[in-house]
């Protein structure tokens, strides 16, 4: 069965972006990027919720990474296909739990809580990895929601950075 990791950049006040969803304040290195090279190097699937999606298209076009599939899951956009993107409008924790029992590479889990919170409460997450910058945003989009139930986390590795930063992973401890 495929691993589900959910992770990006957050401030160490666990914001994912600030309340206008600008993300100037995350620190680039050459460090985080051979960092994300080696992590991208273990999936073939990336799944992310709307908001980050739109975020991302500000940014400019959506990268596309070589034998990478980008899932949008989306109640509002019209459901689509185009080379490396799908948009998909159903059920997240259905959704992923199909990928996750397919074959294949790891799955990624990219944007906020919002997506990640039914994931979570379902048992469809396997690992949480962070790379937490050196910065208070003091409000902003909020990494975590209210859940329903505790995750009980186990610290896999703890990396610091040159630029501040330190990468976390932790496994998540499944209640079975």
């Amino acid at each position: 069965m495929r691993k589900v990791t959910f992770g990006g950049a957050i401030s160490f006040d666990h914001f994912i972006a600030t309340k206008d969803d600008t993300v100037d304040w995350i620190l680039w290195s050459k460090e985080s990027g051979e960092l994300m090279r080696d992590y991208f190097n273990t999936i073939d699937t990336i799944v992310m919720g709307r908001r980050t999606y739109e975020v991302a298209l500000r940014s400019g076009p959506l990268p596309v990474h070589k034998g990478v599939e980008t899932y949008v899951l989306s109640r509002t956009l019209e459901p689509r296909r185009e080379k490396g993107l799908t948009l998909v409008s159903e059920d997240v924790v259905d959704f992923v739990r199909r990928l996750k029992a397919e074959e294949g590479r790891d799955i990624c889990i990219m944007g906020g809580g919002v997506l990640a919170q039914p994931l979570f409460e379902a048992g469809l997450i396997d690992e949480i990895r962070f790379n937490i910058h050196p910065v208070l945003l003091g409000s902003g989009v909020p990494l975590f929601h209210e859940m329903q139930q505790r995750i009980d986390l186990e610290l896999v590795q703890c990396r610091q950075l040159s630029n501040g930063c330190v990468v976390v992973t932790y496994r998540t401890k499944q209640a079975h």
